[in-house]
């Protein structure tokens, strides 16, 4: 029947917008990337009990082939673990197969990391490169890093809490004389936007596990 593409709350549960609360308390089924993830805002937001999916990188074909059939035939709502799905996420997947089907699709907007960051960062970047999440393996983040070199433009980079030391460790290696402006934990009462060298910023947020994004300039 149709599918919603819900941004959902980076950090923050109360910004999920009203628009969002009413399609997914109408929805005959939600698709996640994490269970649990979806079951804490279903809880947080009243929902009673719903129908969970999910689509994640555990996903294959078989399981996508499923979520369309569904969407042909239910009123789906898909979210992310957080932010808005199909930004650096499997959802993309699902959207493409939708349309490809001739699928209704509505677009809710919504939290976005990285519009949160331009917002804040207090350097007005028109243009920059996004790169995301950089390879975790350590020799193809190495060849990355290299053409990232290459770039003469401001860089946005992201990665998962557990990565943050690396990615500093990286940075000082690969870019020592840059300066860096990283936001962790956005939208929390712990949220903490910092600049300075890659030096600095590792050894004030070495061994921290914190959701991230930053700006090499």
């Amino acid at each position: 029947m149709s599918l919603s593409v819900i941004a959902t709350p980076i950090g923050n549960l109360g910004d999920i917008s009203y628009r969002s609360v009413e399609i997914l308390k109408a929805a005959d089924l939600i698709i996640g990337e994490e269970r649990k993830v979806v079951s804490k805002l279903i809880k947080h937001l009243s929902l009673g009990r719903k129908e969970i999916e999910l689509l994640n990188e555990h996903s294959d074909q078989e399981d996508l082939d499923f979520l369309l059939n569904e969407c042909r035939i239910k009123t789906i709502a898909l979210v992310s673990d957080c932010g808005t799905p199909g930004f650096c996420d499997p959802g993309a997947l699902l959207v493409k197969a939708c349309r490809k089907a001739g699928i209704k699709i509505d677009i809710l907007p919504g939290a976005s990391s990285l519009m949160s960051f331009l917002s804040g960062c207090g350097e007005r970047l028109d243009q920059f490169f996004f790169r995301g999440f950089i390879p975790a393996k350590n020799e193809l983040r190495l060849i990355e890093l290299q053409k990232l070199k290459k770039i003469n433009e401001p860089i946005i980079l992201m990665d998962t809490p557990y990565r943050l030391t690396k990615t500093l460790e990286d940075l000082c290696a690969h870019f020592p004389s840059k300066k860096i402006i990283i936001a962790t934990d956005l939208t929390k009462e712990a949220e903490v936007f910092a600049q300075g060298s890659p030096k600095q910023l590792l050894s004030q947020f070495k061994g921290q596990k914190l959701e991230f994004i930053l700006a090499i300039l």
